[in-house]
């Protein structure tokens, strides 16, 4: 009789198949609150990635307008002097690497208007013109 108890017993120590799934439906919950709040996190420091450079960008447009009395025609004549400036003395590269793209792999726009601009990311959706665009 000790012998069919103590074959019981050891059957007992281990886990049911039940209590094994609620410990597996528990941790997949928790790892879904992780990543929603991870995500969330990703998406707002893109964000101020892309505040952060666009201040840049139009700091260097201002700039460049003061020296050369006019706004570039296209942002890369912050970093290579364009064609149309006949005196070099007067263009002072403002970047010292070539505008990257925005943290959604998209080029920042640049429209000049006469001696305004618009400058913009066209922010997580990717389309210019919505409600998420980000603006200096």
């Amino acid at each position: 009789m000790k012998r069919r108890s103590l074959s019981r017993t050891r059957l007992r120590r281990g886990f049911t198949l039940l209590e094994l799934l609620l410990v597996l439906v528990i941790l997949v919950v928790i790892a879904g609150f992780g990543i929603q709040v991870f995500t969330g996190t990703r998406e707002g420091a893109k964000k101020k990635e892309a505040k952060i450079m666009l201040g840049i960008l139009s700091s260097a447009l201002k700039q460049y307008q003061m020296e050369v009395n006019n706004l570039p025609s296209a942002l890369e004549a912050l970093h290579v002097m364009p064609a149309d400036i006949t005196d070099a003395s007067n263009w002072v590269m403002k970047l010292n690497k070539p505008v990257p793209p925005d943290p959604w792999d998209r080029p920042y726009e640049y429209k000049p208007n006469g001696s305004e601009f618009e400058l913009r990311s066209v922010g997580p959706d990717r389309q210019s013109g919505t409600a998420d665009d980000i603006t200096p």
